[in-house]
């Protein structure tokens, strides 16, 4: 596999660069990001992978990659992925998050490159909904209700006009909350790993954690499970077609920090920070993987107990 990988420096990255190790060994990677951060190449010995430091917003200097290296796979990953962020920054969240986009498909286009793309999407993209209406298909109306979402939006019709109307390659995801080791704790589910684990190790210390509101629900799907959705779609994925990456259940956030304590054997208490309770909060997100089950056999493999398990073991080691 030529694949180039946006974003390639963050969680889900790496997790699919894992999974790639092991099913196409020898595959070569080139990856666009804007630093280094912490990233080791050694973590995927069967890979030859080079990494290009550039801002996607540079129209001529993606060109000049992808004329260069030629990829037979893209997937874009890179994104400011934060909704509360995108509350405080709207407008370099969605220039941000739309243009990166635009930049890339359309040097794709003016290259005449035959690659395929993989666009992620959001489940952010739905909105508000009603009990009735779940789980979420991907027929369901799209109600965006954060500048986030609407940014993924844009992106997906993007997507489907350079598909329809110049013929590219382009797969299209919503993909769910995911979760696992190695996710910073600006996301909620590591947050509250990362501050349980240290009143684990600091007995001392008063019992209590800073949340959001505890009392949405949100389908939480194992990242690694998410790697291998997208190595499945940039192979067998349909043009122009959207998939839901999610993994068919919802959990009320509360009942996540009750069974990390748990986890920890510890007994905390909760206090709401007013600043981490978003404007419009979706209140309730449950999406449906039937489509990627009956296409390609796809489903969740990895519970939510083993994946808090694992979180929790990644910031014990931090």
């Amino acid at each position: 596999m030529k694949i180039l990988i946006t974003g390639i420096t963050g969680f889900v990255s790496a997790h699919f660069l894992d999974y790639l190790n092991i099913v196409e060994p020898g595959s070569e990677v080139l990856g666009i990001a804007r630093d280094m951060d912490e990233f080791d190449k050694s973590r995927y010995p069967d890979l030859k992978i080079t990494i290009k430091l550039i801002d996607l917003l540079n129209k001529d200097a993606v060109g000049i990659i992808l004329s260069d290296f030629e990829p037979e796979y893209v997937l874009h990953l890179a994104s400011v992925s934060s909704v509360a962020l995108s509350w405080k920054t709207p407008l370099e969240s969605f220039v941000n998050n739309t243009n990166i986009f635009l930049n890339l498909v359309e040097e794709v286009r003016a290259y005449k490159i035959n690659c395929r793309i993989l666009s992620i999407g959001s489940s952010e993209e739905y909105g508000e909904v009603t009990e009735d209406q779940l789980p979420l298909t991907e027929t369901h109306q799209l109600k965006p209700v954060s500048p986030y979402a609407v940014a993924r939006v844009s992106q997906e019709m993007l997507s489907s006009i350079y598909a329809e109307g110049f013929n590219l390659q382009i797969i299209i995801t919503r993909s769910f909350n995911h979760i696992g080791p190695g996710q910073i704790d600006k996301f909620v589910i590591s947050s509250f790993a990362k501050q349980l684990v240290e009143l684990a190790r600091n007995p001392s210390r008063e019992r209590k954690i800073v949340t959001g509101d505890l009392s949405i629900t949100r389908d939480f799907l194992d990242v690694r499970d998410v790697a291998k959705a997208y190595y499945i779609l940039l192979k067998q994925g349909k043009a122009n077609t959207v998939y839901n990456i999610c993994s068919g259940k919802g959990t009320v956030l509360k009942d996540v920090v009750t069974k990390m304590s748990h986890l920890l054997n510890i007994n905390i208490e909760t206090e709401v920070n007013p600043q981490l309770v978003r404007p419009n909060e979706n209140r309730k997100i449950i999406g449906s993987y039937q489509k990627m089950k009956i296409d390609f056999g796809w489903e969740p493999a990895i519970s939510l107990e083993q994946s808090l398990k694992d979180i929790i073991g990644y910031w014990e080691k931090k």
